[in-house]
């Protein structure tokens, strides 16, 4: 079975993926989590490129929200997951969209250094609001400041017109109108509509555990976790 890499968003850490990444780890697949924080759209991308390179097969490669702009820029992913992600098509990138909703807007403050951050009092509520309450305290305690222009970077490369992909909208985010996730989820291949918020590798790990097993095993499906059935879309 080949590997899985996972990329998590602006604010957060390698660390939020830990659950998914036990699950994985569980049924035998080899899990590498970058972390991300290089300082722009261009080395973020590279760690993660470095992390697909290193390898022994093209791995399926999971992007959430800003992630998704990260893993479009990779090259040698055998398929590509994008969770509540942008999906930049030539020229674009995540903050041109106007996708995040009002809530994260209100949620973010920007430091003197053009940093910014997610307030403490109004994260959980954006990120994980469907969570349990102590498991979104431990995620809220591991968002981080984020540098300045990393959502403003411009893809390389758009990998989601030549390699097989999955989008899953997240029918309950408070970070990014799921309107705008269904928008994207039309450039890829196949799409899912999970009832989550923004944060399923939290909340619900096991379905994103499912879902990359399914992919690993070359099983590609276009079925929601409700049991209803969405349309393959092609770019």
């Amino acid at each position: 079975m080949a590997g899985a890499v996972l990329v998590h968003g602006l604010y957060h850490r390698a660390e939020h993926f830990a659950l998914v990444a036990a699950g994985l780890r569980a049924a035998g697949v080899h899990v590498v989590v970058p972390e991300l924080h290089r300082g722009s759209l261009g080395a973020d991308t590279a760690a993660v490129q470095a992390a697909v390179d290193e390898l022994d097969e093209p791995p399926v490669v999971l992007g959430h929200s800003y992630g998704g702009s990260v893993v479009t820029g990779l090259q040698g992913a055998a398929h590509l997951v994008y969770v509540a992600a942008f999906v930049p098509d030539a020229g674009e990138s995540a903050a041109g969209t106007g996708g995040a909703t009002p809530r994260l807007r209100n949620a973010i403050v920007s430091a003197p250094d053009d940093s910014t951050f997610i307030r403490r009092d109004l994260a959980a509520d954006v990120f994980y609001a469907d969570c349990p309450e102590d498991r979104a305290a431990w995620a809220v305690d591991l968002l981080r400041v984020q540098a300045p222009g990393c959502g403003r970077g411009v893809p390389e490369r758009q990998s989601w017109k030549h390699t097989p992909s999955t989008y899953v909208v997240c029918a309950q985010d408070r970070a990014i109108e799921p309107e705008l996730q269904r928008v994207l989820a039309r450039r890829c291949t196949s799409v899912r509509e999970w009832p989550t918020g923004h944060s399923p590798f939290v909340v619900r790990p096991e379905l994103v555990v499912e879902l990359t097993l399914e992919l690993l095993r070359g099983g590609a499906t276009t079925y929601r976790s409700d049991g209803g059935h969405s349309t393959p879309h092609r770019p």
